[in-house]
């Protein structure tokens, strides 16, 4: 581990002793982190109490964007996302897709006509599908497989440093 490192997990691990002491004698923010039902819930909970618990260990900075290096990509706004072609043959396309906080609007599905395969790079998102019903957690390194014409939603991707996935897609 490198003193940066060392001195990002300390600061987390205090940023977590301050939000706990924060709980003593206060019912209200009690119950309220008990609600939460994922991490990005806890997150976004904290940072509205003036915590910030989202940062992973040994995630790196995130420079400027770089068009040679898929982790340097612009967050787009909170509550959305951004996706942009790598590269493409006659019959393949490659994406890379970086979504903050964001997720499929509530009663839409998606539905596709080609194969889809996705990686995570960065950050973690919830997928819900449809025939069958399943729900899907992916985090970094995590990949899925949708078949052309499952329908499915995202539920959820993380918010700053947010969710960065590559994409394949392909014809039937």
């Amino acid at each position: 581990m490198t003193e940066q490192d060392l001195s990002r997990f300390l600061h987390k691990v205090d940023q977590l002793q301050q939000l706990v002491q924060s709980l003593d004698g206060d019912d209200h923010r009690r119950q309220s982190l008990a609600a939460c039902t994922s991490h990005n819930e806890v997150v976004a909970l904290a940072r509205t109490w003036g915590f910030e618990i989202a940062r992973r260990w040994g995630e790196p900075d995130i420079p400027a964007v770089d068009d040679n290096n898929l982790l340097r990509e612009d967050l787009p706004a909170s509550g959305s996302e951004s996706e942009r072609t790598l590269l493409e043959g006659d019959r393949w396309r490659l994406t890379v897709i970086n979504s903050n906080d964001a997720s499929t609007p509530p009663g839409e599905w998606m539905s596709q006509e080609s194969f889809e395969w996705v990686l995570l790079l960065r950050g973690s998102a919830r997928i819900r599908c449809e025939n069958p019903t399943e729900e899907i957690d992916l985090s970094l390194g995590d990949h899925w497989f949708c078949p052309p014409h499952r329908r499915h939603r995202v539920e959820r991707t993380d918010p700053s440093p947010g969710t960065l996935w590559l994409a394949l897609h392909w014809p039937v």
